[in-house]
């Protein structure tokens, strides 16, 4: 199986069990919020209704940008995965994190104690238990191709969405279940009500906290985002040991989905070089590059001077550059 392809199904069969985790953990809540009428419990159940179709949202997004390119889109359709990844984010914030808000503040203004305690413990024990498995299996998943470097830095620095996003979800998910937790005991030890409702605009503000996180990460993807400094100085050190290429100007690089980049090339070719040389060098250098990194879909060559290499990029940044040609001074009277 290609290493695309293995880690498309990987993604997939971890949308798959945080979609099956998640339903079953949103029925066990919705049961026991509607039993007990605990306010936190609500909250957690809407949390929990979320993270599911937030899963079915990514698992249509990774389905659709497996799209083939056409006229309209001569890049493919990667992008879809970053767009849904967005809209995931947009709906944390809207549904999870104001629902459980409005609930909370509801149940502070008018509090009502919690039935059935017992009820509620063994509720949130067995959500903990569901939500940490899939937090786990999300985890590995996400370790693999992390590497050994911290975890938060790389979801900073990871292109794929899906990917750390059920990750992030979870934790947020098992945080929600602790301030749940905390929140029923606390309420019904001290015989305050009012800290059911304040457990959980706890939870409507952690919901809050992760949605801004995944709208900023995702965002910058689907503006588009250069590929990683590695993998970008790697590129480049290919085009420089190229026979032919007197100098490599710049490169730029953007990702059109996690596992598809398309790189852009500025090169100084060798002046003895004619069009059909160029011609094959320039397709020589592409092997190259798909060679090593498989996931360079697209490769732009433009045979260009440092100079005119450095007035684009200052034009590129709005900024303009004079030159100024200085030639010799005409003798003087003899």
């Amino acid at each position: 199986m290609a290493p695309r392809s293995a880690v498309l199904l990987a993604t997939r069969n971890v949308l798959y069990v945080s979609i099956a985790g998640d339903l079953i953990v949103a029925a066990i809540k919705v049961g026991a919020a509607a039993y007990t009428g605990g306010s936190a419990m609500w909250s957690e159940a809407v949390h929990s209704l979320v993270d599911s179709s937030n899963s079915i949202l990514l698992l249509y997004g990774v389905h659709r940008a497996k799209r083939t390119p056409d006229q309209e889109h001569p890049f493919g359709y990667g992008r879809e995965i970053y767009f849904w990844s967005f809209v995931v984010a947009v709906q944390v914030f809207a549904l999870g994190a104001g629902v459980a808000l409005v609930e909370g503040v509801t149940h502070v203004l008018h509090p009502t104690p919690i039935a059935f305690a017992e009820v509620n413990y063994i509720v949130l024990g067995l959500s903990a238990l569901f939500d940490g498995a899939t937090w786990l299996i999300a985890l590995r998943g996400f370790r693999r191709g992390a590497g050994d470097s911290d975890l938060f830095q790389a979801m900073r620095a990871s292109k794929d969405p899906p990917s750390f996003m059920v990750v992030f979800e979870d934790s947020a998910a098992l945080i929600g279940l602790v301030i749940a937790l905390v929140g029923s005991y606390l309420s019904i030890r001290l015989d305050l009500p009012i800290l059911d409702g304040v457990a959980s605009i706890l939870i409507s503000l952690v919901l809050a906290l992760t949605a801004v996180f995944l709208a900023r990460e995702t965002k910058g993807l689907l503006i588009g985002e250069s590929a990683d400094p590695a993998i970008v100085m790697s590129l480049l050190r290919i085009a420089r040991e190229m026979e032919g290429v007197a100098h490599a100007n710049g490169i730029l690089t953007v990702h059109l989905a996690p596992r598809q980049i398309a790189v852009a090339l500025s090169l100084e070719f060798s002046d003895e070089l004619q069009t059909p040389a160029l011609e094959i060098k320039v397709s020589e250098l592409e092997q190259r590059l798909r060679a090593l990194h498989p996931e360079v879909i697209a490769v732009f060559v433009k045979p260009q001077t440092a100079l005119g290499y450095a007035e684009a990029v200052e034009r590129r940044r709005g900024k303009t550059r004079q030159i100024v040609f200085h030639t010799p001074s005409p003798p003087g009277p003899a």
